[in-house]
């Protein structure tokens, strides 16, 4: 599937970042989830610390995973027992997905377009023809670029209305099960009708990466991780939109703010959620049909 406007959008390198953050798969995976919280990224390509090739992909959603969610918290629970420190002492190479969907640098826009609105993927290592590493282009390099031509669409016709959402007293280990079993990168934490915040899963990668896990530790055990009150995890900052906006405004004020969503406020009370995937999707098949 091309669009007619191949051309005009150019090559995937354009708007790729061309330097960046890795790691090698030796590296644990505490320290790992460090360089996430450190260099603000949701995603890490793993490489091999020699030839730079890429062997794998570490995303925020792994970590949810992998601390409650899904299969990977087997190294957590099954393996060492349950002991949180022992098991972020392991090999990040133990948590990575190793089959990760690349791009080589010649790849126009449009077949970046398609994975991410086909596979739902966030970011595309762009690897050459050795399986070298050379650059990232991710959802939001693609909103930038599709949120310079002005849209006239409304929030609330791209906007997600039916949604699941959590009580800011909830702990982190049904926030880790739910994300994980429903694919969500974040949920709205509402309580009356309130909306209290957004938990994403980089919260929960930061409240690792950053230390804070490890100043109330006193086992060492998961559950006492994963017992923490979701309201303690939440970004202070809340910014939000009004259905009746453009997805233009929606798209310049996730790109402003640096937020990958927005609830959608009506009335004082939660009328859906829009995120980066709910207008790279409008965007461009708005462009593509020549609107």
């Amino acid at each position: 599937m091309h669009t007619r406007h191949d051309n005009d959008l150019g090559t995937v390198l354009s708007i790729a970042t061309r330097q960046v953050i890795s790691a090698p798969q030796t590296m644990r995976i505490i320290g790992a989830i460090e360089t996430l919280t450190e260099w603000g990224v949701r995603r890490l390509p793993i490489v091999d610390p020699g030839t730079h090739r890429l062997k794998g992909i570490l995303t925020a959603r792994d970590v949810v995973d992998f601390l409650g969610g899904g299969e990977k918290f087997k190294l957590i629970n099954v393996k060492h027992d349950g002991n949180f420190l022992a098991a972020i002492n392991e090999s990040v190479s133990r948590i990575m997905k190793p089959d990760v969907r690349t791009l080589p640098p010649h790849a126009n826009l449009s077949e970046a377009i398609d994975i991410i609105l086909q596979d739902r993927i966030g970011g595309i290592p762009i690897v050459d023809e050795d399986g070298v590493l050379t650059g990232i282009v991710t959802e939001r390099d693609v909103l930038k670029l599709l949120c310079r031509t002005y849209s006239t669409l409304k929030v609330k016709d791209v906007m997600t209305s039916s949604l699941l959402v959590q009580e800011p007293d909830c702990p982190l280990s049904m926030v880790t099960k739910v994300m994980t079993s429903h694919q969500f990168r974040r949920l709205p934490i509402v309580k009356n009708d309130v909306v209290f915040g957004i938990i994403t899963a980089t919260d929960i990668v930061r409240y690792i990466g950053s230390g804070k896990v490890f100043e109330s530790l006193v086992t060492g055990h998961v559950a006492e991780v994963m017992s923490k009150p979701v309201r303690d995890l939440v970004n202070g900052n809340l910014y939000t939109i009004e259905p009746d906006k453009t997805i233009t405004e929606a798209a310049r004020t996730m790109l402003e703010k640096g937020v990958g969503a927005l609830p959608v406020i009506e009335n004082s009370r939660l009328a859906g959620l829009v995120t980066e995937f709910d207008l790279v999707r409008a965007l461009s098949t708005e462009q593509q049909n020549g609107r």
